[in-house]
């Protein structure tokens, strides 16, 4: 096999895709092309093409055709990248020169930067004899602009479009031009020609042109599906050329890249042993040309290329299968029809992809609201959506929707809100100083003295012990509450806002809704607390025989206490289970009441529990009872309440709140978009499928 036939092979390989229609029908067009490509028929540009070649070019056109309408309906935009050959060079290193030989037109000369936008060379061989040439860009307004144009008017008319894309001074866009040429006996190509590479801004150029013209590059240049036609000049070191450095940037092994070495003629000398030792990696091989110059005819320049490469004595050294602008033609013809059929399965399952990618995610958008009766519609939807996810949270203990966020786990940390509380109140009772064991007790007992008999203890003392305890802690139940319905607040609202994220003005008021139930329970909260905590202060009741029981386990522990003050002897710090080490030496004096006292201390530890437990038990249950109030009831009528008032304007309110925020509407509009650019690439891929079908 030929070194063409070597590079060949590493463009063309097996498309992956067993049991797709589309990929078959694929598979069978490209077994055509790859003869077609083996045979190496030669393509002479200068005359009508001969009818194997002519059939080549009728199958390979209709692809290129698609291609070309894909690249039209700017299909990149949504990460499609298309098979594309992108010619790049250093400025003046003769890529006009090449684009102009393989068109047979002329395009614009002149010093500095001529191409200052991308241009997209659609060249198509034309049985008409006389050509037809026009230009397509994107207009100011947005808008598709032709212009119709012939060969004498070509360059002119690129240099005005150009202006208009990129403005009349010397800067560049990223925004293409397309020039289609229609034209007997040139090969049917699809090029992108960039912009030349310069470092050093002249004639007003601005001062970062090389960045811009780098960015540009690098943006055609970088995907895998590009082809990169890398113009050099004879006259350079080829490992000099910026064209090369940045290439060999995205293309390390040269797989993708085809160089052209213009100039032969002028440095003739060396040129075989540059293009042979390929120092540059440059894997899809080199081709030598000699463009046209001055006021010669393309057929004369071709006759003369030809002369050259024959007769001189150092280029006839060079194989004529890396010679001559048919050549070039031919090969690139070739590499055009293995990328475009390697590509085109991946691209059309791509676009399905993408398309179906964008059908679920408008469908996952919001109902776009026209009608009073239609926002209503939206507006129950949300507020029953949000019951039903806040009945989940709050009431039933489920989180599902909010696995990750452990602050909407509202079950849990009500829980754990609800056992702290309970924690802080007991250990209220037990942060009591054990040097001053009994001695409140003692002191109330002296006051509450009646004439009665000694071993009775004094029902008002119990209670002026306990009041005082009850009112020590009564600031804590209602701070506590107010901690609840924060957190239950924080819950509501992140329901609320998630149900109708896309509409911000529906937002606001479902937030004041939210801020104000959570201040009005807030405070019916407060009141009940505070009623629980009076409740507290004004009896010692229960029914719970759990009192007795731990009242009896703490008094069986008096005759270590009286023992302790009996005995002198014995050390005045004891352990009593409940208390600790407790010093008991200052009681001694105080024999008359110290045994009521001991009572008195236990009974009020034992009956303090009891209170603990009812307090939170209390607590919990009013929680649940309005919590339940507020999903069910409560909040709905908040909200209605909030957007239906006379100061709001009642429905038509809703329908305004509901209207899409911006980013809604550009979001839904992409989408649209989106689909409709999809939509219109797989009619075109559908198209092209049905024509391959037909012609096999």
């Amino acid at each position: 096999m030929g070194s063409h036939g070597k590079q060949q092979q590493q463009i063309t390989h097996k498309v992956d895709g067993e049991g797709d229609p589309i990929i078959a029908i694929l598979r069978a067009q490209a077994q055509p092309l790859a003869v077609a490509v083996a045979e190496e028929t030669p393509i002479p540009i200068s005359a009508h093409p001969p009818p194997l070649m002519f059939a080549f070019n009728e199958r390979i056109r209709p692809l290129l055709d698609a291609v070309d309408k894909l690249r039209h309906l700017k299909v990149a935009e949504e990460g499609i990248q298309l098979p594309t050959i992108v010619v790049v060079g250093d400025q003046s290193s003769g890529k006009s020169s090449v684009l102009e030989s393989l068109a047979g037109i002329s395009l614009p000369r002149g010093q500095g930067i001529c191409t200052r936008v991308p241009l997209i060379m659609r060249m198509q061989d034309h049985q008409n004899p006389e050509p037809e040439l026009h230009l397509e860009y994107q207009g100011k307004t947005g808008s598709l602009v032709t212009v119709q144009t012939d060969e004498t008017e070509i360059a002119e008319a690129i240099v005005s479009a150009t202006d208009e894309i990129a403005g009349c001074e010397k800067g560049i866009s990223d925004s293409p031009l397309t020039l289609v040429v229609k034209k007997r006996g040139v090969p049917d190509l699809t090029m992108v020609d960039l912009p030349g590479i310069t470092r050093v801004p002249v004639h007003d150029q601005p001062q970062d042109i090389y960045e811009q013209i780098s960015g540009i590059i690098m943006k055609y240049i970088s995907p895998e599906e590009s082809i990169i036609l890398n113009v050099l000049s004879a006259t350079v070191d080829f490992p000099t050329c910026e064209s090369i450095r940045m290439s060999q940037r995205v293309d390390k092994t040269g797989e993708r890249t085809l160089a052209v070495v213009t100039k032969a003629d002028k440095a003739p000398e060396g040129l075989l042993e540059k293009v042979t030792a390929d120092d540059v990696n440059i894997g899809l091989g080199y081709v030598c040309v000699r463009n046209r110059i001055g006021s010669e005819t393309y057929e004369q320049a071709r006759v003369k290329e030809a002369t050259l490469f024959r007769n001189h004595p150092l280029l006839s050294k060079m194989d004529e299968s890396i010679v001559g602008v048919p050549v070039l033609a031919q090969k690139l013809v070739q590499i055009q029809a293995s990328i475009i059929t390697k590509r085109l399965p991946e691209i059309v399952h791509k676009i399905n992809e993408k398309l179906n990618s964008s059908v679920s995610e408008l469908s996952k958008m919001p109902q776009n609201v026209s009608s009073v009766a239609e926002a209503m519609t939206v507006f129950m939807r949300i507020i029953g959506s949000s019951k039903d996810s806040l009945r989940k949270i709050l009431l039933r203990g489920e989180f599902d929707e909010y696995l990750e966020d452990k602050r909407m786990h509202g079950t849990a940390r009500l829980v754990e809100m609800l056992n702290q509380f309970a924690d802080e109140l007991q250990k209220s009772a037990d942060n009591e100083s054990t040097e001053n064991f009994l001695v409140d007790e003692i002191r109330v007992l002296d006051e509450a003295k009646r004439i009665e008999l000694p071993n009775f203890l004094p029902r008002h003392a119990f209670l002026v012990i306990l009041q005082k305890k009850v009112e020590e802690i009564s600031k804590r139940p209602v701070n506590f509450m107010a901690k609840l319905w924060s957190y239950i607040e924080f819950v509501v609202t992140t329901v609320f806002m998630n149900h109708c994220e896309n509409f911000p003005q529906l937002q606001s008021a479902m937030r004041r809704a939210t801020q104000n139930l959570a201040e009005k329970m807030k405070e019916k909260s407060f009141e009940r607390v505070k009623e629980i905590v009076e409740m507290e202060k004004l009896a010692d009741y229960t029914c719970s025989p759990d009192y007795m029981s731990d009242w009896g386990k703490l008094m069986a522990q008096q005759n270590l206490f009286t023992q302790a003050l009996n005995d002198p002897y014995r050390s005045t710090r004891i352990t009593i289970e409940g208390f600790g080490q407790v010093e008991v030496e200052h009681l001694r004096s105080h024999s008359n009441v110290r045994e009521q006292a001991f009572d008195m201390k236990m009974r009020i530890t034992a009956y303090w529990k009891v209170v603990v437990k009812r307090l939170v038990d209390s607590m919990a249950l009013h929680l649940l009872l309005h919590v339940r109030n507020l999903v069910d009831r409560d909040m709905e009528v908040e909200i209605v309440n909030e957007l239906m008032g006379s100061q709001v304007g009642g429905a038509g309110a809703i329908q305004r709140m509901l209207e899409e925020s911006p980013s809604a509407v550009k979001k839904r509009e992409r989408l649209n978009k989106s689909i409709k650019l999809l939509k219109e690439s797989k009619e075109v891929v559908a198209q092209i499928m049905d024509r391959i079908a037909i012609d096999d």
